[in-house]
This record gives structure tokens, sequence and C-alpha cells, in this order.
């Protein structure tokens, strides 16, 4: 109960100053808010006396403020450091108990404090709720306790301390040690507070050590309770990231199904919408490549904080907030804190000896609380050094850092040798979350001597890595600087306890440099043997992805690429495989030309494992655009196979599939067709008509066939490859969802609308479960999606999704990725046509340039691209320059594809409308009905291309007043647009009101 005293305050309004300490701004601002509801004003004082000035004065100066001061009473109040209790009962006597009328308080912990605090008389708010709380704070300050009308309390203020919020998880327990870091907590606050809505996002930034995550789990509970929604992800690889953010939707109460990318989606769009919870605070902890994971980071009402080594979060619309080593009062009374045996002039020496470093004080001090040497001792051993021979450590680091570590390796030898063994198998892994239950599940016989007792013996095993964990070189889940979350297995049963390691990159590097060679030889093998028995040999399994997404990240770490064994390199082409299929284009690209190098140094130019990586590699640098640089690839490859080993060999057709789909970039679309027809026949000799060889190849054929105008046939082989794939493989598979968007795009572009947006709606929802939102394919089945829409007339529900794809794939993929550039043509083509012009012509002239820098000036996009930018200056009235552009884009398309191709066809019908706007009706009718007279041949007399034809020809001949022949035309097109496509279906109503019609190109993905 709160002690008996004199009240401070009068009841009429008050202004109150409220002192705390920072870590103990909570229960201000929560003290405050109550406060303010009633009408008083409150000023804040955090407190923070200068080390040089005395006590007495600090607390004469709170008396400078007007009205009661209410301390709020917790150790953190008390600071240590320098300053001894008899100096703070010393200045609690002379000053507080001699002006008692002005000092009240409360006590918000149940540690011992100076004696002297008795003389605040404080009011105890540790073990009560807040209505009581409240009600101890008013009636020690002597102010009124009636409740609040409802009418007077309908603002939302900050959450009572002692209440977590709605949403939690993850969360790092509190470090009860934390010292200092007030100014940098502050910046971060106010940068939050300050940014827009959306822009809310702050990187605590600084090198390995100096204390990031511990900075940003103090800011979580400093400022927790002005937040509804509290989430911490792990960060430093990306699969965890995707894994914990996914893991939010079920707490946010989200009525999801089971499957991994409907509940990220599901997740990030509550939070950019802010419902249910508005006030959330989303945690990035060790999230050191931007370049991974920036896409992940979610926009609206609430904040995010990251905590990374890597300054380029601010390329990526992030405030920096550097965080450096502490200033010497903050290590002496950090020192303090972790060790307080030391008195502060040893803590002070013991700060000059680590400069300061937080990590290393925090490691090098709980060892010396709990050891027999003195500072003197070990600060003579960071002078004189200790023998290389146990311990080398990395030069990058401080003289004073590497001997730091050399002692604490050395501890750790002496004590219990197999935890280093455990330390040195671990960096063979990638740093951050380590997956040792790979170690384990290996078989005895696969270990070496030293590893085998450590594995089989579950006690040592346990004591190694506590070990580990007193020294803070690794933390288990759960404990410590991040929390790392074993995954369930195939059973469901959650991993053992120490399955999973975070092992700092500081400490990952100073460990691995430090590895006799013949530890060396033996751990490496071991983790390469760990990933090749965890590789699933699936990577087309969309369901085996996430495994794939563990694996990766220790490629590079465990040398994969300097091994000879068949198996590694197996297991590095799978992953390779997976980076493709999933979009991640720019670490395959990394991964395959760092394995080329490597594989031909170590197997020779020719070895039959060079062309199966050229295979892939070329595969993701196709994704990206680069035509030119994988067309000399598979050419070199499809020479050489063809030479060795004959036509008809499996790998020369893989070759050959590979160089027709550079061709296909490239716009050689015959040579395309050409090569993908005999590759077809040759598959269907050798494997017959349903294996899933052949039936790639035929969907590849039937690309060809799309890119030659032949929709028809592209259709009807698009049809069989989608039901045999239904039935050899399964519906949700990804081959069979790419079946059904190139089925649902030839109905399409054959004008059969409402049967291509009924297929392709249901094929989208199946992409948005199976391959996840951002994924590649999905964007492009949304895309057709869209383009559907567009063409049945949806206005709305198109401009939504082409908005929408176009921003998920420049977060995703870049703005200069071919299918980026696919979809801002189609998005500038729907801007042009529905009135925003200004949007369509900047998003048209970047296409144009962007396909002319990537393709060349004679490549058939770049023609198509130019003819739908010709209508948008026709719109903004560059008549004279569109119609020029248009002619260059009719001329350039008709040598690029014939002049029977739908696309020349269609720039034709474009470039008669604007011969017409620059006074030749005679070249604009004599160029239709030409247009006619093809498009009936090669699309059939009512494709919709060939009735636009029809119905502006019918325009031109009435700019001849020649009406009779005008009215026949439109009259018998009118007819075939309304059997066609229906009489109110929008291409009827618009040419019914004569509105000439105007083709738009859309460049597809090869």
């Amino acid at each position: 109960m709160p002690a008996e005293r004199k009240p401070v305050a009068k009841t009429v309004p008050q202004t109150v100053t409220i002192s705390f300490a920072g870590f103990n701004r909570a229960w201000a601002a929560w003290i405050g808010d109550r406060l303010e509801r009633r009408g008083h004003t409150v000023s804040y004082q955090r407190w923070d006396p200068p080390v040089e000035i005395p006590l007495e004065e600090s607390f004469q100066d709170l008396l400078l403020a007007p009205g009661p001061i209410l301390v709020v009473l917790s150790d953190w109040y008390f600071q240590l450091g320098p300053r001894g209790y008899e100096e703070w009962n010393r200045a609690l006597r002379g000053v507080v108990a001699s002006h008692a009328g002005r000092f009240a308080a409360v006590t918000v912990t149940t540690s011992a404090l100076p004696a002297a605090t008795a003389v605040f008389a404080a009011a105890d708010l540790t073990t009560v709720g807040e209505a009581e709380a409240e009600r101890r704070v008013l009636t020690r300050l002597g102010l009124p306790v009636e409740p609040l009308s409802d009418t007077e309390d309908t603002r939302r203020g900050p959450r009572y301390p002692a209440d977590t919020p709605d949403v939690w998880g993850g969360v790092p327990r509190r470090n009860t040690r934390f010292t200092g870091r007030e100014r940098l907590l502050d910046e971060a606050y106010h940068a939050l507070l300050q940014a827009g809505r959306g822009a809310g996002v702050v990187t605590l930034h600084g090198m390995s050590g100096v204390g990031k995550t511990q900075l940003a789990a103090e800011y979580v509970y400093r400022f927790g309770a002005e937040y509804d929604v509290v989430w911490w992800v792990a960060a430093d690889k990306r699969v965890t990231c995707r894994q914990r953010l996914a893991e939010l939707a079920p707490a946010l109460g989200l009525s999801t199904g089971a499957e991994y990318g409907e509940r990220l989606r599901a997740a990030r769009d509550a939070l950019r919408r802010g419902d249910p919870y508005a006030r959330w605070l989303l945690v990035l902890d060790g999230a050191d490549d931007p370049e991974d994971i920036w896409d992940l980071v979610p926009t609206g009402p609430g904040h995010v904080l990251i905590t990374s080594r890597n300054p380029e979060w601010s390329e990526h619309n992030s405030t920096l907030v550097e965080v450096r080593v502490y200033d010497r009062d903050e290590s002496v009374a950090f020192v303090r804190r972790r060790a307080p045996r030391l008195t502060h002039d040893e803590a002070n020496r013991l700060a000059i000896a680590l400069e300061d470093l937080p990590l290393l004080l925090d490691q090098t001090a709980g060892w010396l609380n709990d050891s027999d040497m003195s500072v003197e001792e070990y600060i003579d051993l960071l002078a004189d050094g200790i023998d290389q021979d146990v311990v080398r450590v990395s030069a990058d680091f401080p003289l004073a850092f590497q001997t730091g570590w050399s002692i604490l390796l050395n501890k750790l030898r002496e004590t219990v040798p197999e935890s280093v063994d455990l330390l040195r198998l671990c960096t063979f892994f990638a740093p951050g979350a380590i997956p040792v239950r790979l170690v384990r599940d290996l078989p005895p016989e696969r270990l070496p001597e030293k590893l085998r007792g450590l594995v089989d013996d579950p006690v040592r095993w346990a004591r190694a890595i506590n070990k580990l964990r007193q020294y803070a070189v690794v933390r288990a889940a759960g404990v410590g600087e991040r929390e790392v979350h074993d995954t369930l297995g195939d059973t469901g049963a959650a991993g053992a306890a120490g399955d999973t390691l975070y092992m700092h990159r500081m400490v990952h590097q100073i460990v691995h440099q430090d590895m006799p060679e013949r530890d060396h030889r033996e751990f490496i093998e071991v983790v390469r043997g760990a990933l090749v028995a965890a590789d699933p040999g699936r990577p087309t399994d969309t369901r085996l992805w996430p495994r794939y997404a563990e694996i990766t990240p220790h490629l590079k770490w465990a040398e994969v690429l300097e091994s000879t064994d068949p198996a590694i390199h197996t297991l590095v082409l799978n992953c390779l495989r997976y980076m493709y299929l999933s979009g991640e284009y720019q670490a395959g690209i990394k991964l395959g030309r760092r394995a080329l190098t490597a594989w031909r140094r170590i197997l020779g130019e020719t070895h039959s494992r060079i062309w199966d990586l050229s295979y892939h590699y070329a595969n993701v640098m196709r994704a990206v655009g680069d035509y030119a640089g994988t067309e000399a690839i598979e050419r070199a490859a499809v020479e050489h196979l063809r030479a060795e080993r004959g036509p008809k060999d499996l790998e020369h057709l893989r070759a050959a599939g590979g160089l027709a789909a550079d061709l296909r970039g490239l716009g050689r679309y015959r040579e395309a067709f050409d090569i993908s027809e005999w590759t077809l026949a040759s598959y269907r000799e050798l494997l017959g008509d349903q294996d899933s060889r052949t039936l790639n190849a035929q969907n590849n054929l039937a690309i060809s066939l799309r890119l030659l105008g032949r929709y028809e046939d592209s259709l009807e082989l698009n049809r069989r490859t989608l039901e045999a794939r239904r039935q050899l493989l399964r519906p949700r598979h990804s081959w069979t969802l790419f079946s059904e968007l190139n089925y649902a795009t030839d109905l399409r572009l054959l004008g059969r609308y409402s049967e291509a947006e009924s297929l392709q709606s249901q094929s989208v929802r199946v992409h948005r479960i199976v391959l996840g939102r951002d994924n590649p394919q999905t964007l492009r089945a949304e895309h057709n999606l869209a383009l559907c829409h567009h063409r049945s007339g949806e206005r709305g529900r198109a401009a939504a999704l082409f908005t929408q794809i176009l921003e998920s794939c420049e977060r995703v993929l870049g703005e200069h990725d071919p299918l980026t550039m696919m979809f801002a043509a189609s998005l500038s083509c729907f801007a042009r046509e529905h009135g925003d012009i200004d949007r369509a012509v900047e998003m048209s002239d970047r296409v144009v340039h962007g396909y002319l820098g990537m393709l060349g000036e004679d490549h058939p996009y770049v023609a198509g691209t130019r003819a739908n930018h010709a209508l948008v200056l026709r719109n903004v009235g560059e008549r004279e320059q569109a119609h020029a552009l248009i002619e260059q884009a009719l001329g350039d398309m008709t040598g690029a594809v014939g002049r029977d191709h739908p696309w020349t066809l269609g720039c034709a019908v474009n470039a008669s409308a604007l011969r017409n706007l620059v006074g030749d009706p005679e070249g604009a009718a004599e160029l239709t009905g030409d247009t006619i007279t093809r498009a009936t041949e090669s699309l059939g007399r009512t494709h919709p291309l060939t009735l636009s034809a029809r119905i502006a020809h019918a325009a031109d001949l009435r700019g001849l007043r020649e009406s009779r022949r005008a009215e026949k035309v439109e009259r018998e097109a009118l007819d075939d647009l309304a059997a066609t496509l229906g009489p109110q279906h929008t291409h009827t109503v618009t040419a019914r009101s004569r509105n000439r019609p105007y083709w738009d190109f859309e460049p597809p993905i090869i």
C-alpha cells in the first residue's frame, strides 16, 4: 500500500514535473497521460545527472520547475556508475527532505533502493492493476480520484506499462543491464514519430558488437506501450524473415488458409491497411543485406525498426541512426552492472583496454566476474598478447579486440574443448542462424572421431552449447541477441534444444580464421555432407522451397564450389534451379557465375557438369533479359555436345531448347521455331509423348508459335500440354499452372475473353497459394488476368491489378527487369486509354528506352512500344511527331516479323489513324483496306484485330465521302462484333459509337 503522507498539490489544475530514468519512460508516459486527461500540465524530465556535477546540485535544479515534482523510483534512477549509495543518501537527505512539500514519488521496482528514498513516501505501483495504480498516483499528488466520464476519456493513450500489447511475438527478454544510449533511443523514437504514413522506417546501423540488437530490444520495452502489435523478426536470412512475417497472420487473428504464401500476403496486407491494428511495430533484426529483404518491409501506419551492419538501407527509404561504441561513462556503468565485484577504477581501466566495444565488454566483464583473475592480470594479457599458436584472429579487428577473443577462446579450450570443435564446425555454415541439426542428422560413420562422441552424447552436446552460451559466443533459440525459432519437422514435432544456434558475424569470422588445417579439412567435409543430405532433391516442388531457402545461404561458407564430389555438384545445380523457379534471379546469377568459374578450373572446360551448369546458369541470366549472353553460352554448349555426342543426345536437346529460348528473346522467332520443332520431334522419338521433357519441349514450341502470330496453333498445343501435365504431374504443380497461364493467354489473344478470364481468375488464386504472391510466375498470371479484365471492360478491376503488379514487380525484381518492362507497357497503355496522360507519357517513354537499351534498335519490342508511344504523343497533341513515329514503327515491325504478323497488322491500324490526322485520308483508307485482307487471311474474319481494321476502314471511307461503302463495311463489322463478343461488350459499344479503335502492343515474356 502507498505510504501515508500529506498531499503535495492542490486540487486545481497543476503543472507536474515527472522525473524518471530513461529505462522507465513507459511509466512516465502513462502517468503523464493520466494527468493530462484531467486537465493538468505535465513536464517530462529524464533523469540523467552529469557525472561531474554533485547530486545535490542536480536535485536543486529540479526545484526550478513549477509545481510538484513526481519522481519515478527504480534502481535505474540511482545509477551506480561512479557513485555509491552514500552519495545518493546524502543528496536525498540534504535536498529532498528539506523540500518535502515539493517532491512526491511512485516506485515501480521491488529491488533494494538507497535507504534515504524513504523520504519520498513513495506510492507502490508494482503489484496493482491500472485503475488502482491511477488512484494511487492521484492520491499521492493530492488530486481528485473520481473516474472520468466516457466523454472525457475517449482518446487513446499509452498502454499501462504492466500490460503487454495485444500481439507480442519473438521479443528477446529485456536486458536488465542495459546502459546509456539515451540519445540514440530518442533519435530513433522521434524519427519514427515524425515520419509520414508508410515512411516510418529507422535502421540502427553500426559495426558488429556495438549492441544494435540490444538497443532495438530496449526501444521495444521503452516505447512498447504506444503500440498494439510488437513483432520481432530474425531478418538475417530471407526465408526466416518470410516465415516470421507469415506467422504474424494468425497472431493478428486473420482468417487464412494453411498455405505459407497466403499467410505472408495476409499479414503484410493487414499491416499496410492498419486493420485490425494501426499501431504496430515490426523489428527486423540482423538485416545485413538490404537487397535480400527490402521488398518484405511493410508499409502502412505503423513503424519498422531495423538493425543492420549495412548503411545501404538509406537507399530503401530508411532513416539511419548510427550506433557507435559506448561513451566511456556508459562503458564504466555497464561493466559495473555486468561485474559488480569490480570497482569504478577497475571498470574504467577495462573499458579503456577493450576500447568501449559493448559486445566485448559484456563477454569479458561477465567472465571476470566469475573468475579469480584480477583486472590487472587481464589487462596484462591484453598488453602482452597470448600464444598465437593457440588462437589466431583476424587483423581486420583492433589489437585489443583480437587478444580479448584469444583469451576467451583459450579459456573455452581449457574448460570444455569440445565446445571449440563445435564452434569451429559452425563456421562452415553461414553466420546468423545455424541449423546444426543437419549435422546431428548425419549417420555417425560420416563424422570424424572428435565430433562423433559429441553428437552421440546428449550430455556432452548440451554441455558444449551451454558453455558457448555462457560466454555469449553463440545464442540458442529464444536467448539473447536474436530469437531463432526451431522449425517443425515432418512429424510436427519441434526440434531438440540446441538444434539451431545463432552466431554473430564477428565471432564467426574470428573463429573461422583460427582454424588448424586438419580441423578445416574435416569440418568442411562434415558440413558439405550435411547440406547434401538436406537437399530434398526436387527443386521444382514448391512445397520444398523453404528447405532450399534454408540450404542456399550456407553454400558459400562450406566452399561447395571447390569440391569434386558429384553429390555436391548435384546440390549446387538443384539450388540454382530453385533460385530460378522461385524468382531469386540475382542470387542465382551470382552463384552460377562463381560455380562456372570454379568448375571450369577444377573439372575442365568440357566436363559434363559444365553443360549442366551452363543450362541452369543461362536460365537465370535469361530471366533478367541477358539474351545475347545466354545465346553465346547455349550455342557453345549445343555445338560441343552435337559434335561429341550426336544430335539425339538428351543433353544436346536440352541445350538446343535453351538456345531456342535465347533466339526468342532476341526476336529471331523463325529460327527459334525451327529449333523448337526439331527438338520436340526428337524428344517424342526418344522418350514418347508423356515424358515431362517432351511436354516442356511442346510448351516451348507453343511459345514460338505464339510469337509468330499463330495463335490457333499455339492454343491447340498448349491445350494438349495442359491436359497431359494435369495427368502426369498434379493440378497444383508449377508447370501445370504455367500451362494454364499459356492456355489462357492464347484464349485472350484469340478474343475469347470470357473463357480466358474464367480460367485465369481461378489459376491466379492457386498461383498465390502455391507459389506466393511475389513469385514472377504469379505476377505473370495476375498480369494476364488484368489484361482479361481490361478486354472485358472491367476498368476498375483492371486498374487496381495493373498498378499492384507493377509495384510488386519493381519491388521484387527491379525497375529494369523484363517482367517489370512488360507490366509497365501494359499500364502505360491503360493510363493513356483512360485519361491519365501524364502517367502514360512518363511510363511509355521509360519502356521504349528500356527495351532499346536491353534489346537494340531492330528488335520487334522496340517497334511495338514505339507504336504505343505514338498513340500517347497523339493524345498530347504532337500529331506530326506521332505520325512519324508510327510510320517508323510500322516499317521496323514489318522488317522484324513480316507483313502478315498480327503485330504488324496492329501497327497498321494505328498508322492509318495517324495518317488521317495529318491529312492523308487516301493513304489511311488504302492501309486499312490492305490490313483487312491480310488480317482475314492470318487471323480470320471475326478476330478482334480484323474487326478493328474493318471498323477503322469504315471511318476512313467516310473521310473520303464514300458513305455507302462505309455504311456497308461498318454494318457488317458491327454485326460480327455483336455475334463474336456480344452486343453489350465494350468493344461493340465503342465501335457503335464510332470511336475509332486502336491496337496496343503487349511485349510477351519468352
